[in-house]
């Protein structure tokens, strides 16, 4: 299967300025983020699960938000479905990534699935900052392949180190929460992000001695209404010209 890039040779990335920018930032980020799955892998294997567990839910899943999810609420005693529903919710947004990103994502059936394993947060984020079709495409498939082959090599790494000692001796345990506090953060800037976190956060601790294990983080999702936008404000005459 080859991937639908018409800047992909060397010769094309020595005299394409442009193109070797996109390709350093893109590869640069993955290995960023590398180093971020070597955490999942040691509090994922920390959590209960085994070293060939942690390293097929990379493969499968891939969309670390998610995965630390689902592994954070099993390593709670919570049950099979709440760390489903919670991680089904987190990854819910890479279906209107799916949509932004399929215009100019063509191909073959092979090549769109493929596409659909790598569309995430970061790949469609390097793509929308491209000017022009080319580099567009090639920032996508290079973020997403470079995030998927460094996010398992992490993961697998961590899984090996967290089977070989224990988490709690060097605090890695405490991985799963800096991890969210790391990916949140940013986002806490913007008013309306910030008022969603504390949304969420206060109904989490609110339902968390009333509720069973996974419940709270489910529940915590209402915290996003403040980002929808007032139907009033929509259909002002302004708001249409």
């Amino acid at each position: 299967m080859r991937l639908p890039l018409k800047a992909t040779s060397i010769k094309e990335l020595r005299h394409d300025a442009g193109l070797r920018q996109v390709f350093a930032a893109c590869v640069t980020l993955g290995m960023a983020v590398g180093v971020f799955a070597v955490s999942f892998g040691v509090a994922a294997v920390g959590a209960g699960a085994s070293v060939a567990q942690t390293c097929v839910m990379s493969l499968l899943v891939f969309t670390g938000a998610s995965q630390f999810s689902a592994v954070s609420v099993l390593g709670a005693g919570g049950s099979s479905a709440s760390a489903f529903g919670g991680a089904a919710l987190l990854a819910a947004r890479n279906s209107v990534y799916g949509l932004a990103m399929a215009p100019h994502l063509k191909g073959r059936v092979a090549t769109r699935l493929v596409a659909a394993h790598i569309t995430i947060d970061e790949s469609t984020a390097m793509a929308a900052a491209q000017e022009d079709e080319t580099h567009r495409r090639a920032a996508f498939w290079i973020t997403g392949l470079s995030i998927y082959l460094f996010w398992n090599i992490g993961t697998l790494i961590g899984a090996i180190l967290g089977s070989a000692i224990d988490p709690k001796t060097y605090g890695l345990d405490a991985a799963f929460p800096a991890a969210f506090v790391a990916m949140v953060w940013p986002l806490l800037r913007e008013r309306r992000s910030a008022m969603a976190a504390a949304i969420g956060a206060s109904l989490c601790l609110a339902l968390i001695p009333f509720t069973p294990v996974g419940v709270p983080i489910l529940c915590a999702v209402l915290g996003v209404v403040v980002g929808i936008p007032s139907p009033r404000l929509s259909h002002r005459p302004e708001a249409a010209q």
